[in-house]
């Protein structure tokens, strides 16, 4: 993994040339953007028509056309490249759910996110808006959750990216952990 500095360095112009920035962080990101992309992809239905790389270029595209905020470092960049490739499977799964009234995107977890049935199908949907409840609540444990689960990072990759320790993250990971197992319980089978 690229160190940090090289991130925020690159990162320093975004405000004045997106492209040439995206330009430059493109071969240094790409591959822990690739292991992301898989990630959310692997925890997808079987069938869905995205590939990773398809994924991270539609992550891209909605990165560098994005009104205002400025990237501030590699903590930030990867937690917002994580939050728009989120967003784009729940746009999929929100067309889908449209289309075939009710049959929804489904998200097959990992077994190591205790949400109490960890090989059930979970609709992204719910997910999605079980993040953003706790987002709204606690935005720093919503993002330890999103980067574990969905963005794959190791704790200590998190605590680093997050700039907290390592106890504060493994408590905010419970936190976030409880509150998803309590909003996914209360969802319909």
């Amino acid at each position: 993994m690229t160190s940090g500095t090289d991130i925020t360095l690159i990162l320093q112009d975004w405000d004045n040339d997106r492209p040439r920035v995206m330009e430059q962080l493109t071969p240094v990101v790409y591959a822990e953007l690739r292991r992301i992309a898989a990630r959310y992809l692997r925890n997808e239905r079987p069938n869905h028509t995205l590939q990773p790389t398809a994924l991270i270029n539609e992550a891209y595209l909605r990165l560098v056309s994005q009104d205002g905020g400025t990237l501030h470092n590699r903590a930030h960049f990867y937690a917002l490249a994580a939050r728009l490739m989120r967003q784009i499977l729940v746009d999929a799964a929100r067309v889908r759910h449209s289309e075939k009234r009710g049959a929804g995107g489904c998200l097959q977890l990992n077994a190591d996110l205790d949400v109490g049935a960890p090989d059930r199908g979970l609709d992204m949907l719910v997910v999605h808006d079980a993040l953003e409840k706790l987002g709204s609540h606690s935005p720093r444990v919503a993002q330890v959750v999103e980067l574990r689960y969905f963005g794959g990072l190791e704790l200590k990759e998190i605590a680093e990216t997050l700039s907290i320790s390592l106890a504060t993250m493994k408590r905010d990971l419970t936190l976030g952990q409880a509150w998803l197992r309590r909003a996914l319980a209360e969802q319909p089978s």
